[in-house]
């Protein structure tokens, strides 16, 4: 009885706190419904614990346009999570990176669809930058694979 005493009052002072949590965001990919190599992705960023939501659309350069991310740094799939963009075959480890660092960035991008990256599987890799994208456009290296 005597735990309950002390505990009850602070159970009370962090349940306001508790409700304020933010749930994790989805994973809100945009992607052809016929693009193999985006479900792909989308198995990798699932099978790393991050919940996924698509959306198939006819015209995924439309829909990276809509949400400013520059045509330049383009893939087969766009995706949202929360405030930032993720543009292509970005690994998982780089997505939890984002969401840990929280750097003020439009998001990050691996432009075009680099052999090993995932979703993309190769018997040649290749190597490839995953870059942050700044709200400005520019971009810098983010991580290398």
């Amino acid at each position: 009885m005597r735990i309950l005493r002390y505990a009850l009052p602070a159970l009370a002072l962090l349940l306001p706190h508790l409700a304020r949590a933010e749930a994790p965001a989805v994973v809100e990919v945009y992607k052809h419904p016929l693009c193999g190599c985006c479900e792909k992705w989308v198995d990798h960023m699932q099978r790393s614990g991050f919940t996924v939501r698509t959306h198939n659309v006819n015209d995924v350069p439309a829909m990276r346009r809509q949400f400013g991310m520059p045509e330049r740094l383009g893939a087969c799939h766009t995706a949202k999570m929360g405030d930032y963009l993720i543009e292509g075959h970005v690994p998982a480890a780089d997505v939890a990176r984002l969401l840990r660092e929280k750097p003020d960035a439009l998001g990050i991008a691996v432009p075009g669809m680099p052999p090993g990256s995932p979703g993309m599987p190769s018997l040649k890799p290749a190597s490839y930058d995953t870059l942050l994208v700044r709200r400005d456009g520019g971009t810098r290296v983010f991580s290398r694979h």
